[in-house]
């Protein structure tokens, strides 16, 4: 039986990953996910993008929210301001898609400096409704701006062509997804062990000791929102191509609700936690409409006539359920099995 792990060097303890079966179990999922498209069909094909896209888009939130502690509704903001400068830069202006997708992020990058101003001194819930306030203003702004956004006519967005490589088909735009979580996974776990990470988490642990050791509060909660809103301004943009068409109508405020079930659900400050919380909440409707067909084709059909509605729902009782039996989220259920099982029989 083991007593513990012990890092012994600063080298250990900043380690991406401490653990060979973890690189192994990652390596064999990334295999899965390249063999993927080539045996499932087209609806599932068509759910696995969607889950890779929104786990770029909570890895970005889980920066600001998980990471830092502020609590943030208007990440569906940061969605759509990065879909519209993808679709502007690339459909307007022709320009190359990569240079749309680092428009994707700058562009919510600098707006999510005029949102974050006001977290130097609200938290909690005021600045909850300060970003929720921005998405609405978001939307009105691209609403009224006609001659850019086309207003609510929206703008049509092609699959890319990036280097040579077209992602034309479902196959080729899900491994361009993956391309993305996988570098926005590696991104967001080399920023919490890095100095920036972990003056994150000690202005979310408590502000006032972090200000006493010398983290200047200001500068890193503006660095929390314009890193999470660049992570976010992708996800928005792969979800506009993803869509073929960018309006304010395909980026509902349930969005924003539904990030922060996938960081409550998975875990909060937890890279593992947000893919875990997303593959549950994006599984747990199909999850839903399978046993519901089981009993009544009637309770089937309101997830075709009314499917936001019985989502909203959905995602409000697992909230109250993980909040109530399990706040640290699936990612603490699996710190629990996995230490009753070195400990065993012992119950610690």
């Amino acid at each position: 039986m083991r007593t513990g792990d012990y890092k012994q060097t600063y080298g250990e303890l900043v380690a991406l990953i401490d653990s060979p079966p973890v690189w192994l179990w990652s390596a064999v999922l990334v295999l899965a996910l390249v063999g993927a498209p080539y045996v499932l069909n087209a609806y599932a094909l068509s759910l696995l993008t969607i889950i890779l896209i929104t786990v770029v888009g909570t890895l970005g939130l889980n920066i600001l929210t998980g990471y830092t502690g502020l609590i943030s509704l208007g990440h569906v903001g940061f969605l759509l301001t990065g879909a519209y400068a993808y679709a502007i830069i690339v459909s307007r202006y022709h320009l190359p898609p990569l240079a749309g997708f680092l428009g994707a992020g700058i562009v919510p990058a600098l707006a999510s400096l005029i949102v974050g101003a006001p977290s130097l001194r609200l938290k909690g819930l005021y600045l909850a409704i300060t970003t929720l306030a921005f998405s609405f203003i978001i939307n009105t702004v691209i609403l009224e701006a006609r001659w850019l956004t086309n207003g609510a006519r929206g703008i049509s967005v092609q699959r890319p062509e990036i280097l040579g490589i077209s992602f034309d088909s479902d196959p080729a735009f899900t491994y361009l997804c993956l391309g993305f979580v996988i570098a926005a996974l590696f991104a967001t776990l080399n920023i919490r062990r890095s100095r920036i990470g972990r003056a994150f988490v000690a202005i979310r642990d408590n502000d006032t000791a972090a200000r006493v050791m010398g983290i200047n509060l200001h500068a890193y909660k503006l660095l929390a929102f314009v890193t999470s809103a660049f992570i976010t301004g992708i996800a928005g943009a792969l979800y506009g191509i993803y869509l073929s068409f960018v309006s304010v109508e395909g980026f509902p405020f349930l969005l924003s609700i539904e990030a922060l079930a996938i960081l409550i659900v998975g875990g909060l400050g937890s890279a593992l936690g947000a893919v875990l919380g997303t593959v549950f909440i994006m599984l747990m409707p199909e999850a839903a409409r399978l046993v519901f067909s089981l009993f009544s084709t009637q309770l089937e059909a309101l997830f075709t006539t009314g499917a936001q509605e019985v989502k909203s729902m959905l995602y409000g009782l697992v909230i109250i359920l993980f909040l109530r039996f399990q706040p640290r989220g699936l990612v603490g259920l699996w710190h629990d099995i996995r230490r009753a099982w070195v400990n065993w029989p012992l119950r610690y």
